[in-house]
């Protein structure tokens, strides 16, 4: 016996074993339990802790199981066996386990959630990682508020389905449809039903953060859904497929020097590359070519080709110029920062814009970090 065990055996467990009250029980059975986590066991020690655990899993003492619970409710040292034991425990022993106990396979915890305890489904879709398996089970068998945890964890590997299976089954609870919709990821299938059921906050939230379909963002854009509306920029930041975005604004006659303007004065020099391939008719390999590498005429050229307003011209001048002297300096050109600088650069240069279009870029530069950060300065 080790030198570790025989001090394990012969103070603690006594301690354990002879205490007077269940307070004092619990207090060794605590003490007991923070030593083994922390000790490194061999095989041998293990097999001897883990002994130890099965017994305290077995006391009549509620105080004494929960001590254990709670203190060893990350730890690997629980073996499956007791840790399905807690799980079946009081509320109090069994949650702090079902939580956070790396010891459950995924059958365990889908039986957990298919016993139909509230709490418990919740705590098993608040966990540190949820499968997909586990997530599927409490996506279409779970109660609301464990399918609310659920949607709200990102380390819960939620499948496209089981997504579509949570709007549809909880379409008339805000709680849970605001959860999905904060997600970091979200299929574009996804996000286009929240978008018909969700709050305007939360709508607003979904197309500023989330790509959409083109069809969707043009509709949304020209018949705004109450207070809802699509700035076609932003959508056109996210977009996986700038081609077919543009493809689509072209087809739908909303792709126009207004609409590019305003994506290359926001720094959104891919959307105005594709917009002039799209109008222009040609690749955008070679608008590219044309925009960055083909001298002074060839913005020109291919400006005149899609067909844009040359009294505007110098305005689209000025706006590749400015992107193409902060993109020297460094600046990180899909970042926030070349963002807000662009704008205000292009601003300072009181280009030769329609009302309309200033009057949108000039909100927009409203609404960016530092005019909040000094606005509220100035507030104190």
């Amino acid at each position: 016996m080790t030198a570790y065990r025989a001090r394990l055996t012969e103070v603690d467990i006594r301690r354990l074993i002879k205490a007077a009250d269940d307070d004092e029980r619990a207090e060794a059975a605590h003490k007991l339990c923070r030593n083994m986590e922390r000790a490194e066991l061999g095989d041998e020690d293990r097999a001897a802790a883990q002994k130890i655990l099965r017994m305290l899993a077995n006391d009549a003492a509620e105080l004494v199981r929960r001590a254990m619970a709670v203190t060893l409710k990350a730890s690997d040292l629980i073996p499956n066996d007791v840790a399905r034991k807690l799980a079946g425990d009081l509320d109090s022993i069994a949650l702090p386990i079902i939580a956070a106990s790396p010891a459950f396979s995924d059958e365990d915890l889908i039986e957990i959630v298919r016993a139909g305890s509230v709490v418990r489904q919740v705590a098993v879709a608040g966990r540190a990682r949820v499968s997909r398996d586990v997530a599927d089970v409490l996506a279409g068998e779970g109660c609301e508020q464990a399918v609310r945890v659920l949607a709200a964890n990102d380390n819960a590997d939620l499948s496209e389905p089981s997504l579509g299976v949570v709007v549809e089954r909880f379409a008339e609870a805000p709680d849970v449809l605001t959860a999905v919709a904060y997600r970091q990821v979200l299929p574009l299938g996804v996000t286009e039903r929240l978008i018909q059921l969700a709050s305007d906050t939360v709508r607003e939230h979904l197309i500023s953060r989330h790509a959409v379909a083109p069809e969707t963002a043009i509709r949304l854009a020209q018949y705004a859904r109450e207070r809802t509306t699509v700035d076609l920029v932003d959508q056109a930041g996210v977009s996986a497929d700038l081609a077919a975005f543009m493809t689509q604004l072209n087809a739908r006659r909303v792709l126009n020097a207004s609409l590019l303007l305003r994506g290359l004065a926001r720094g959104q020099m891919a959307m105005f590359e594709y917009g002039l391939a799209e109008l222009a008719n040609t690749p955008h390999h070679r608008a590219w070519l044309m925009v960055h590498d083909a001298g002074p005429l060839g913005l020109k050229a291919i400006y005149d080709r899609a067909g844009l307003p040359p009294r505007l011209f110098p305005a689209f001048r000025a706006g590749v110029d400015t992107w193409r002297a902060l993109a020297a300096e460094g600046i990180d050109t899909s970042s926030a920062l070349f963002r807000e600088q662009m704008l205000e650069r292009f601003l300072t240069q009181r280009p030769n814009v329609l009302r309309d279009d200033l009057a949108y870029l000039m909100e927009r530069l409203d609404q960016s970090p530092s005019a909040h950060s000094a606005a509220a300065a100035n507030a104190a």
